[in-house]
């Protein structure tokens, strides 16, 4: 019995290995990533000429200046939402957690300006220290436990201000007042603030070993925990921060308002995740990155800007705008996905 050698079969591997290598991906798999990752860039673009060109407002300083401070605080939010959602979870106790910093903010605020600031980390901190543990450890779903995060941290924030009948003030003079209503070049400290956790939040995502671990346990759980990732503690660490951001982010918006308001806050954890996906972070995890959620909270912002500077449509007009806008972004992120994965 003869056997025929081939041609491949003389060839030497490395030629062979040239030969088997993918040719890289196609130009519409290439078009697919871009629209994924810079759609809501493109958009916010398109959004701010059409409303520069219908509103002789929208440009100027002053408005320009509103959006941005209004902006800071559901970005400091959204920024912490970023770490969670790549990694496959989901927060919902942010929005109760950015109250409850507001007011331990001016709570502490009697006692010097570092006890306004690092007792409110310090608090939310540690509920989202809690929310991790249950979720790496007990296994529990994140939407049962961030739920019970956000009933127990709104219950906390009644039982300090007497079931909302007390309001706690921030000295104009302190510098906790100075961080939330101070400028900077013309540009409030907040923002400042805000754009300066960005840039290391970036970082840290994208540049570090602890990064690599967010997007590999939300990539593949199991796979992650296979190469040795530590999944348990990166899940405890992410819901760490998100904890800590969204307790700043209350402080933030104490030392501007000067004053701790009970009400805030309602709703303010789906406008994080609202940002965050609109920006171009998957849901389902293992992709997103922090500039798309920034991108996410401006459009919003201009949306809302919008539909104030109509001035005949009411204000929850916005919230059906960004909804529907939401449904178009994950209707278009899964059909993306999809469509990588064919090619």
């Amino acid at each position: 019995m003869t056997t025929e050698t081939t041609e491949a079969d003389m060839q030497p591997d490395a030629v062979r290995k040239v030969t088997d290598e993918d040719p890289g991906p196609s130009r519409a798999d290439r078009f697919s990533a871009l629209a994924q990752q810079h759609g809501a860039l493109v958009t916010l673009l398109v959004a701010m000429v059409v409303a520069s060109l219908s509103f002789d407002t929208f440009l100027t300083g002053d408005n320009l200046e509103n959006m941005a401070l209004s902006s800071a605080f559901l970005a400091v939010v959204a920024l912490g939402m970023t770490f969670v959602i790549v990694t496959g979870g989901i927060d919902l106790s942010v929005g109760s957690l950015f109250a409850l910093g507001g007011v331990v903010a001016a709570w502490g605020s009697q006692y010097g300006s570092a006890v306004a600031l690092l007792l409110p980390l310090a608090v939310c901190g540690l509920i989202g220290l809690v929310n991790g543990l249950l979720i790496a450890r007990s296994g529990l779903a994140p939407f049962i436990v961030t739920l019970a995060a956000m009933l127990g941290a709104r219950g906390i924030l009644l039982a300090i201000t007497d079931e909302g009948s007390r309001t706690y003030l921030v000295d104009k003079d302190s510098f906790l007042a100075t961080l939330g209503q101070g400028s900077l070049l013309g540009i409030g400290v907040p923002v400042w603030i805000t754009v300066a956790l960005f840039v290391l939040g970036a970082v840290v995502l994208r540049h570090t070993r602890f990064g690599q671990y967010v997007y590999a346990v939300g990539g593949n759980e199991d796979a992650a925990a296979l190469m040795g990732a530590p999944v348990a503690r990166t899940k405890i660490a992410v819901y760490a921060v998100s904890g800590l951001c969204a307790g700043l982010a209350g402080a933030l918006n104490a030392a501007w308002l000067l004053s701790g308001v009970t009400i805030l806050g309602t709703g303010m954890e789906l406008e994080a995740i609202a940002a965050v996906v609109i920006g171009g972070t998957l849901l389902s995890g293992g992709f997103g990155f922090v500039s798309g959620s920034l991108v996410g909270v401006l459009l919003l912002k201009v949306i809302q800007n919008v539909i104030n500077q109509i001035g005949s449509l009411d204000s929850a007009y916005q919230q059906v705008v960004s909804g529907a806008f939401l449904a178009v972004v994950v209707v278009a992120q899964t059909w993306l996905g999809r469509r990588r994965r064919v090619l």
